[in-house]
């Protein structure tokens, strides 16, 4: 069994087989009873390292006498019933009954278990169909730079044109150049795929992959969102305990800080591709 502290930094396979949450008979224990009882212990050590021996076990003694009061106090039978009775409705209104969570935690092993990397012809189509999407940009950025080209004889005053057409040459031979490179691209791979017809925006073909393109991209944005959130969860997890030092506390504010600003990105990647989806997912803020 893998502590659930430890339990986010290991892949879905491996929490699958080892998290406390799919091991049957651990109920709502974390794992991690030895470091709850350190974290509370370590305060001791400042009031115990000067005293005798006696006055030291007394300290200790004393001390896991009220951690078992306290914890005997906190074991209430009504949080235990209240789960009960929110089981029995999410059971109600999904029409599921007992036997389909161990089905469903089955299905979730095998599905990770044959799950591999795509073929390598599989990777070269979706690569293929993002090289389309960038011709046709590069195609617009070139029409758009000609027509204003087109443009500058009846927009621009006479002793600003000379300086307005260089500039519009200048577009003009930037988005040309990359509309050549983005055809050789798209050839080049036609020629390994032995494409003989290019597909056409919106066909049968081009709607596949490219939903496998949008896929890849948003499970690539949720592990990096749960990535962030897990380590900023830690890390504020590390700011309350007791015994963390002044300049600890100021470093994990600092990272706090950085943390937030890169979870509020990931969630606007997230949240950009899930929309590209079909059907798109939810948002989330």
């Amino acid at each position: 069994m893998v502590g659930t502290f430890h339990g986010h930094a290991h892949n879905c396979q491996c929490q699958l087989k080892w998290h406390p949450m799919y091991i049957p008979g651990t109920g709502h224990t974390e794992g991690e009873g030895c470091e709850h009882v350190f974290s509370a212990s370590n305060a001791l050590a400042l009031g115990t390292r000067h005293a005798s021996s006696f006055h030291r076990h007394q300290a200790i003694e004393q001390h896991f006498a009220f951690w078992d009061m306290d914890k005997y106090a906190a074991l209430m039978l009504k949080v235990v019933q209240t789960l009960v009775a929110e089981l029995s409705v999410i059971q109600h209104e999904l029409h599921l009954t007992d036997d389909d969570f161990p089905r469903f935690h089955e299905a979730e092993k095998r599905y990770f278990a044959e799950l591999k990397e795509l073929p390598h012809e599989e990777r070269l189509k979706i690569r293929y169909v993002e090289m389309l999407d960038e011709l046709v940009e590069c195609q617009n950025e070139w029409n758009l730079a000609r027509t204003t080209a087109n443009n500058v004889r009846t927009r621009v005053v006479n002793d600003q044109i000379f300086i307005t057409i260089f500039h519009a040459r200048k577009h003009i031979d930037i988005a040309y150049a990359k509309l050549q490179n983005a055809e050789t691209q798209v050839g080049h791979m036609e020629l390994q795929l032995q494409i003989e017809e290019r597909w056409a925006i919106g066909s049968e073909q081009y709607m596949r992959y490219k939903q496998e393109a949008s896929m890849g991209k948003y499970r690539a944005a949720l592990d990096e969102l749960e990535r962030l959130v897990v380590m900023r969860l830690f890390e504020l997890s590390k700011m309350s305990l007791s015994g963390t030092g002044y300049k600890l506390r100021r470093q994990i504010g600092k990272a706090l800080q950085h943390r937030s600003a890169a979870i509020r990105t990931a969630i606007t990647r997230y949240n950009m591709q899930a929309q590209a989806l079909n059907p798109p997912r939810p948002k989330i803020s």
